[in-house]
């Protein structure tokens, strides 16, 4: 997703007491940070403008969100967004980071024990010189293994047919188990408790199938 530049978002993130300057420091002991007793951690890799994670985080006060962009910008509008959803309540349940998600395993290991990921309408990266820059690529999940619980999981959905096939594949290669798929999530309700993200919503005004997976770390 393109966003034009903010240049307020820089300043504001500083001033926010959810989001972290510099992460390195939290590695391993990112559950002392939250202020908190919550024991689930769940990460978002690519959060965009916080959709998700505004609603996920609201709606389940006893899980524990990390959401990580690359753009300032984006987690500038992500930050406004979640102060709007919370309306006036105390946010201590979400983190926000700006980092590389190819550098991931600088901030994160087991000690941290993240018991979920999601990953919601990534960069498909569909040229083949350009496929190992997947957030599902079996190169990227070898790096989550690094950080993800026993049976932690992964939770995967997209716009786009030949990355979701893909990465089926990508899953298989790094040794995660297939709890379960859809082709076509608006048509199970009951597949996962959604949230649908601002794509998402597009995405469904103009016809187009969401396809969605669970993946278990063996």
């Amino acid at each position: 997703m393109r966003i034009r530049n903010k240049p307020w978002a820089k300043e504001e993130l500083e001033k926010s007491k959810f989001y972290v300057k510099n992460p390195e420091e939290c590695k391993g002991k990112w559950k002392e940070y939250f202020e908190n007793s919550n024991s689930p951690i769940h990460l978002e890799l690519g959060c965009g403008k916080g959709y998700f994670v505004k609603k996920a985080a609201l709606q389940n006060p006893e899980v524990n969100y990390i959401a990580i962009d690359l753009i300032d910008a984006m987690l500038g509008v992500a930050n406004r967004n979640i102060i709007e959803e919370f309306n006036g309540k105390e946010i201590k349940n979400i983190f926000l980071t700006r980092y590389d998600v190819e550098e991931i395993n600088n901030i994160l290991d087991k000690k941290d024990e993240i018991e979920r990921i999601y990953i919601n309408f990534c960069n498909p990266w569909p040229k083949p010189r350009h496929k190992k820059r997947r957030l599902t690529h079996t190169r990227q999940l070898e790096k989550y293994k690094q950080f993800l619980k026993q049976n932690g999981e992964i939770y995967f959905k997209t716009d786009d047919d030949g990355l979701f096939r893909e990465s089926l594949a990508y899953f298989k290669e790094a040794g995660f188990e297939m709890v379960k798929i859809t082709y076509n999530l608006n048509e199970e309700p009951s597949f996962w408790n959604n949230i649908e993200t601002e794509h998402e919503i597009k995405f469904k005004e103009q016809g187009i199938k969401i396809k969605a997976g669970i993946f278990k770390l063996k």
